[in-house]
């Protein structure tokens, strides 16, 4: 793995150094928008919806949408002037485990110890087991100061980033508030189900059925040769090209040799024309001496 964050544990003036990793990955299988008619992948461009001319990364910023449709823009330059907290989870204080609901967790992280905050990372994390706690923690990440809480799995401490009150919707459902007469009979009924099939939890129970079909039909598709090859107008166009090319640099050579033929065949034509004066003039001589 590699570290996506180095910083420290803060308290008060001590502090553990210590790497973060992240602690989940996404496995969804890639699938792509392509265009039906020759499997060309579909890219979305950014395009100004003023002027519909399309935007380069050079030219992009930042903006804030304010009442009546202007907007603040917020250079890169700006945005990177601004005060940011230090390189430390700082404990804010704890709370028992129990207390604090799952929904406020968005992201966790693995941390890893410095080897020379390998002691006083492993006393924190035991305390935090024995007491049944988990530390609420300040960070800051990708820019951003967050509220975050430590936890302790398989003897690591796992820093899990939490949603601010204003990100957790409340679920005002009208059931909520409606009078449901439920009977102690059925309830102890279902109770009495819920603990029949209670049993450990083992996440590879559950397999993502929709997935495995998923990658069966790929393969299935690819064992049938059902496949379509984006660039076979482009390599056939190649092909062409280069036949074409072949041919012109044959023809060329041809006409090249062609003509070293002709020029080697007026050379000895001339050569032997001159042999043949050469013979002629001296036939000639040896008669005017006779």
């Amino acid at each position: 793995m590699r570290a996506v964050w180095t910083g420290t544990i803060g308290f008060g003036s001590y502090a553990i150094p210590v790497k973060a990793y992240s602690a989940t990955e996404e496995r969804e299988i890639p699938l792509h928008q392509v265009h039906e008619a020759d499997g060309g992948r579909v890219r979305v461009k950014r395009v100004c919806e003023v002027d519909g001319e399309e935007v380069p990364p050079e030219e992009m910023v930042h903006g804030y949408p304010v009442p009546g449709g202007d907007v603040v823009l917020l250079s890169g330059h700006e945005l990177a002037s601004l005060p940011m907290p230090g390189r430390t989870i700082a404990i804010r204080g704890f709370a028992p485990r129990a207390d604090v609901d799952p929904i406020w967790f968005a992201k966790s992280y693995y941390l890893e110890p410095e080897p020379a905050g390998t002691k006083p990372y492993v006393l924190f994390s035991e305390a935090l087991q024995q007491s049944g706690r988990i530390a609420l923690v300040t960070v800051a990440l990708r820019r951003r100061e967050t509220l975050g809480a430590l936890r302790v799995r398989d003897q690591v401490l796992v820093l899990e980033t939490m949603r601010r009150p204003d990100e957790v919707r409340e679920p005002d459902f009208p059931f909520r508030h409606a009078d449901v007469d439920i009977r102690p009979g059925e309830l102890r009924r279902a109770v009495n189900l819920v603990e029949e099939l209670t049993g450990g939890f083992d996440p590879g129970r559950y397999p993502d059925r929709y997935r495995e079909a998923l990658e069966s039909l790929i393969r299935a598709k690819i064992d049938g040769a059902e496949v379509v090859q984006p660039t076979a107008a482009e390599q056939a166009e190649g092909v062409t090209r280069l036949l074409a090319a072949l041919q012109e640099s044959a023809s060329e050579a041809e006409d090249a040799c062609t003509a070293a033929v002709a020029k080697a065949k007026a050379a000895a034509a001339r050569a032997a024309k001159a042999r043949t004066t050469a013979k002629r003039a001296a036939s000639r001589g040896r008669t005017k001496t006779s």
